[in-house]
């Protein structure tokens, strides 16, 4: 996205000093910046993950279902952060933004309270009725019709649990630094939206485009212009999504302008017993944890070395013997954007000027979609079955005796411990 200087931004608690090379043998003093801000813009179609930042939490039935159906547009999403290296004894601070954007003319950003942790909320024992974890985890990679040699890649979780320091490692998702937006813990003051008070939705044709401006009591006033390219992304959908002739499933999608670098994963299970996840990556990486986001930066590499497909690519197979594994998998697929970066004041030419930065804003964007792999979304939502404890599914008879407890299978912990129950996962 063609915007400000790439700087990077520091989100320390105090104003940090540092120097910035200018020319051979001379050396720039840098403080602050005072304040640094964030905006993380999401574009999401299909079925998604439950949002994860701050005022996130599990998505709305309604919309989740209208986005599967895809009435009402692409949903968006916006994510502020404000930390500060100020203080205050009553934090206050808002976003003005641009009438386009359409949600009102202010969006408060509030100062969360922070609650210690008490010794009996610390999950420093463990049950009684726990028992040992049993199954698998089977980790495929790459696009292509077949496997590679060597795959999958085998997690047995019993010897985990015999062995937990051999846990180091098995889990390789994608190499990349996640990156710092302000925080409670990394600022002496911090303000964030959406928060307990306000959830302001924004609607599918709002856009960032124009004028932003941050005020308050621990910060000095922000403004910035976002422009055309400066932008939500734009909607990713999947235009393929079938079984090939092969028995592996062929993905296609659409193109997203300022797009820089595409990812797919997808994790399913054939029984309660395995888990079976895949990556587009050439690289070897389980798609235990895709990155909402991704510096400019690692987005370059990633995509250098093929962790990532580069922003021309619009198709990826998965290979059969993932689908053969797992017959009831969920697919996601991930569009990551560049980043619009803005600083103030500018960096004084003359190198012996100190650059006393006042504030430092960072705006980042992805698009996503997903799905049941090898179904488009009629089928799905024209599919039958019950669920356990659903209305008319069979319930439990009075006086029946109870079963003793299962131990954990390897479908119920990431079903449970990870996802927090959004794959469909089969239980048997």
């Amino acid at each position: 996205m063609g915007l400000g200087p790439k700087l990077a931004l520091a989100a320390g608690a105090a104003a940090i000093v540092t120097t910035v090379p200018m020319s051979a043998g001379a050396q720039q003093k840098v403080t602050g910046p005072v304040a640094t801000y964030w905006m993380s813009a999401q574009t999401q179609t299909g079925f998604g993950m439950p949002a994860m930042g701050p005022g996130g939490g599990q998505p709305d039935t309604s919309a989740i279902m209208r986005a599967m159906m895809g009435g009402g547009g692409p949903s968006k999403t916006l994510m502020l952060q404000l930390g500060s290296s100020q203080t205050t004894t009553a934090p206050q601070a808002e976003h003005l933004p641009p009438r386009n954007l359409q949600v009102g003319a202010s969006l408060p950003l509030l100062t969360p309270k922070v609650t210690p942790v008490t010794r009996e909320e610390r999950p420093d024992q463990i049950p009684e009725e726990y028992q040992k974890p049993r199954g698998r985890m089977l980790v495929f990679w790459g696009c292509g019709e077949r496997a590679r040699p060597g795959q999958p890649y085998v997690i047995d979780f019993a010897k985990l649990a015999a062995n937990p320091q051999s846990a180091a490692g098995l889990f390789r998702g994608i190499d990349y630094r996640p990156m710092q937006p302000p925080s409670p813990s990394r600022n002496r003051t911090y303000g964030e939206w959406p928060n307990k008070d306000t959830r302001t939705s924004v609607p599918s044709n709002g856009s960032l485009v124009g004028p932003h401006t941050i005020q308050g009591n621990y910060t000095p006033e922000i403004s910035f212009m976002l422009e055309e390219d400066q932008d939500f992304l734009g909607a990713l959908n999947l235009t393929t999504n079938a079984r090939s002739p092969a028995g592996g499933v062929n993905l296609g999608w659409n193109l997203v302008g300022n797009a820089q670098a595409y990812y797919a994963s997808a994790i399913g299970g054939g029984d309660g017993e395995t888990v079976v996840m895949w990556s587009s990556s050439e690289i070897q990486a389980s798609a235990f944890s895709n990155p909402d986001f991704l510096s400019t930066g690692d987005i370059t590499r990633l995509v250098a070395n093929k962790t990532l497909m580069g922003p021309a690519t619009k198709t990826c197979a998965v290979p059969k013997e993932f689908v053969d594994a797992a017959p009831s998998a969920m697919v996601q697929l991930m569009a990551y954007g560049g980043e619009a970066n803005f600083v103030y004041p500018p960096r004084p030419t003359d190198p012996k000027v100190t650059w006393n930065q006042q504030w430092a804003v960072k705006v980042r964007y992805r698009s996503s979609t997903g799905g049941i792999l090898g179904q488009d979304m009629n089928a799905m939502m024209g599919g039958g079955g019950r669920r356990a404890g659903a209305p008319g599914a069979p319930q439990p008879q009075p006086g029946q005796p109870q079963q003793p407890p299962k131990p954990p299978s390897a479908a119920d912990i990431l079903r449970q411990g990870i996802l927090g129950g959004a794959l469909p996962f089969p239980r048997r």
